[in-house]
């Protein structure tokens, strides 16, 4: 409140004292000689165009005809204006008459002075007015961008809590049934899974409170989770990597290639008798971060675009990076489905 107060009465002042100084300015470059009388007018005019401009501010604020106005308020506004600034050639012609502020030789009658003072100070007193409701609707649009930037950045913080909120439960229940079946059949496994999913839920519930995190641990995560696989599967999973080295610390979604291996073998390997490749990729090329899951299938109607694991990840990439990433999934040969996102570095 204070530093609005302090712009307002710096504009005050310094508007009026440039426009004072604006009209000797130009009585100088047009060679018009300024008289004694001149002077103390133009004293005049400022002294009393500042003490009405403040007289018309009080009375905006009184009247509640602070900008934004719709209807009746315009017309109290012009009310307001028309009076306030025939009270101030009334006073400004009177005053002048008191002091004998003019030139004896061309006087005139005060009603004819408050008719010219009016015609011809009018137009400042618009100016001071348009400048006025300017500067409120500048500050008003300006304050509504920056509540909307708020409220979208709180939608975008609530909008990524519910997506990793579901992608939890979605992980860790994929990750119980691999293990379950290993408890009969492999209790050493079962062991070694146990320990391979502490890993994988510490690391996830690091992730929680993060929007981004380094490819490495996300890598790791995917390592751990597919070695938990690994033992369900055995030879029926095919695991490669080709990740440039160059790409390990760039920051990604967390657990959004997770997501995406898991679809892979829910919807690829899981569905092939003799199981498949799970390949995964990371790449730099024009300075965009590349990266895929790819995995032996076919893209049937099961892998559904609108499914949870696609529909997360193309609302995190657009909610982090807006129209600058993309995703897209699809077959590139006859048994082979990619997953393919591309992220700004």
């Amino acid at each position: 409140m204070k530093n609005k107060l302090l712009v307002y009465w710096s504009c005050q002042v310094g508007g009026w004292l440039a426009y004072g100084l604006s009209i000797l300015l130009y009585s100088f470059t047009s060679n018009q000689r300024f008289t004694g009388v001149m002077y103390g007018r133009l004293v005049i005019g400022i002294t009393f165009g500042f003490l009405f401009t403040q007289l018309l501010r009080c009375l905006i604020l009184k009247f509640n005809l602070r900008p934004p106005m719709f209807g009746r308020k315009w017309w109290l506004l012009l009310t307001v204006f028309i009076l306030t600034a025939l009270l101030y050639s009334i006073v400004n012609s009177v005053f002048v008459e008191w002091i004998h502020m003019y030139n004896p030789e061309i006087k005139v009658s005060v009603s004819r002075r408050t008719l010219y003072t009016f015609l011809s100070d009018t137009p400042v007193l618009v100016a001071w007015v348009s400048f006025y409701y300017l500067w409120h609707y500048i500050e008003i649009n300006t304050n509504n961008t920056l509540d909307k930037v708020r409220l979208e950045s709180l939608v975008k913080d609530l909008e990524l809590k519910t997506i990793k909120s579901h992608i939890n439960p979605h992980f860790i229940f994929n990750a119980l049934n691999s293990i379950r079946a290993l408890v009969d059949e492999n209790p050493k496994g079962a062991r070694t899974a146990i320990t391979q999913l502490s890993n994988i839920l510490r690391s996830s519930m690091q992730a929680e409170s993060l929007e981004l995190a380094p490819l490495s641990r996300e890598l790791d995560i995917i390592k751990d989770y597919l070695a938990l696989e690994k033992v369900r599967f055995e030879e029926r999973l095919n695991i490669e990597y080709d990740v440039d080295i160059d790409t390990l610390r760039n920051q990604v979604p967390p657990m959004m290639l997770q997501t995406l291996v898991e679809n892979a073998l829910k919807h690829g390997i899981g569905k092939l008798k003799e199981g498949g490749l799970i390949k995964i990729t990371s790449t730099i090329k024009n300075n965009f971060h590349n990266m895929s899951v790819r995995n032996t299938g076919h893209l049937e109607e099961s892998y559904s675009e609108d499914g949870f694991g696609i529909a997360s990840t193309r609302s995190r990439l657009k909610l982090i990076y807006g129209k600058q990433a993309s995703f897209e999934l699809k077959e590139i040969s006859d048994n082979l489905v990619e997953a393919k996102v591309v992220i700004p570095i």
